[in-house]
């Protein structure tokens, strides 16, 4: 079973139309999800319920800093966790010291250094909105998800997931990180990079490709649905 979240925490940047194109999308090329989507614009009240929880347990403090304020720092140097405000602007999780360390499917045993490599992140920012790291710890947790795939560039924000897990007091989750998907300048394909829409009429080419980089070998062009079929096959027997 799988299941589809539509990330729309921060709806005045979801573009008129996109989320209807990324249903189109995933149908056309033959992927069908279990349920009705997750809207995460849908669940704000369950956010800012568990917000609370890690206020009232320890784990968030006030900040009232703007980015301008660390801008020459990697990472959010943490300038309001000692000053224990009672209100503030923005809520941010406070990071132990220590590492995360979990067995990734794919990296084998995997050790972030959160406080180090993340830093104190936040939670709810000063224009109320909810961030990625809470908004979805909090979905997996509520919608029972056991297993992640998601790509290699993800994996310190996997770390600050599984320390929200583990503060929301959730089952731990199995994740796997693959290589990302490169062109011909070695960049992330991506929006980010320009890279052009995944065509629904192309559905069978971009299939391919895909399962090609995922190191399935190949697979003959066909309707969908068999090569889906043959992929997951060569998948499961081969993991």
């Amino acid at each position: 079973m799988w299941k589809l979240r539509i990330d729309d925490v921060d709806p005045p940047r979801v573009a008129p139309g996109c989320i209807d194109s990324i249903l189109r999308s995933l149908e056309g090329h033959g992927l069908h999800w279990d349920g009705q989507p997750h809207y995460q614009a849908n669940h704000f009240e369950r956010y800012q319920e568990m917000l609370e929880y890690l206020t009232l347990s320890g784990h968030v403090y006030f900040c009232n800093c703007s980015r301008k304020d660390w801008q020459y720092s990697a990472i959010y140097p943490g300038t309001c966790r000692s000053l224990q405000r009672s209100v503030g602007l923005a809520f941010r999780f406070k990071c132990a010291d220590g590492t995360i360390a979990w067995e990734d499917r794919s990296c084998g045993t995997t050790q972030i250094d959160l406080s180090a490599e993340v830093g104190d992140f936040l939670l709810k920012n000063a224009h109320g909105i909810f961030s990625y790291p809470l908004a979805n710890a909090i979905d997996d947790c509520d919608m029972g998800i056991t297993d992640v795939v998601r790509g290699a560039d993800l994996l310190t924000i996997t770390a600050a997931h599984i320390k929200l897990q583990q503060a929301l007091g959730a089952k731990p989750i199995r994740y796997r990180h693959l290589p990302l998907a490169l062109n011909s300048d070695g960049e992330k394909i991506s929006k980010a990079t320009h890279a052009p829409a995944a065509a629904v009429e192309d559905a069978p080419e971009t299939l391919k490709r895909a399962f090609h980089h995922l190191g399935l070998g190949v697979i003959p062009l066909d309707n969908v649905r068999h090569m889906l079929d043959e992929a997951v096959a060569k998948w499961s027997g081969g993991r």
